[in-house]
């Protein structure tokens, strides 16, 4: 039988986890490697995927590009991300290279926000050390203030990045440890498939 596509069993296995995930069923962890060679994982939110997305197909996430994780995407591009949902004894691990996406992308996602979404993005100088809590709702509350009656643009410092994947692997528990795994590999502009041992 013939395998289907990494991103047409993506879109299955993302369909059911939305059904089955309590919280944040597009949550998957990102890790990055600085310039200094030191590993750093975080969650963060996947907002879209799929083969159309760019011209080779991905998955986009947005952040602060003043962030710890942008400063080390921008020193070294290849990142890997994982999804785990429990739920379905699933997860699906990608790695690739990340690359910002461009200011259109970027500003239709940014409208979509909700506005206290967007005025955080605003207020938050994310990843730099903090006094107090009073400090970040005191900027909160200067960015209400400076956009009241108006909409929020989308901060210069704030914008997607997208994970172009170079492998994608596909793990399904089951009973006795006996899993199931499903390697996907880029080979131009398809992909060579095979199972891996558990």
């Amino acid at each position: 039988m013939e395998r289907p596509d990494p991103y047409s069993l993506f879109d299955a296995w993302f369909a059911e986890a939305r059904t089955t995930e309590i919280n944040d069923s597009n949550a998957m962890a990102l890790a990055t490697t600085g310039a200094d060679g030191q590993p750093s994982v975080r969650m963060v939110l996947l907002k879209g995927h799929g083969r159309d997305v760019g011209t080779s197909g991905g998955f986009i996430f947005y952040t602060n590009f003043e962030s710890r994780k942008a400063t080390q995407l921008s020193d070294n591009a290849q990142v890997a991300l994982l999804f785990h949902w429990k739920s379905l004894r699933r997860q699906i691990r990608i790695e690739g290279n990340a690359n910002p996406v461009d200011d259109a992308t970027a500003d239709a996602y940014f409208a979509t926000r909700s506005r206290n979404s967007q005025l955080g993005a605003w207020a938050s100088d994310q990843s730099r050390p903090l006094a107090d809590r009073a400090t970040f709702e005191a900027r909160f509350a200067e960015a209400e203030s400076q956009f009241d009656g108006k909409d929020v643009p989308r901060p210069p410092h704030w914008s997607g990045w997208m994970v172009t994947p170079d492998r994608i692997e596909f793990w399904q528990d089951r009973e006795f440890r006996l899993h199931e795994r499903w390697l996907y590999q880029r080979d131009g502009h398809s992909w060579t498939t095979g199972m891996l041992y558990p």
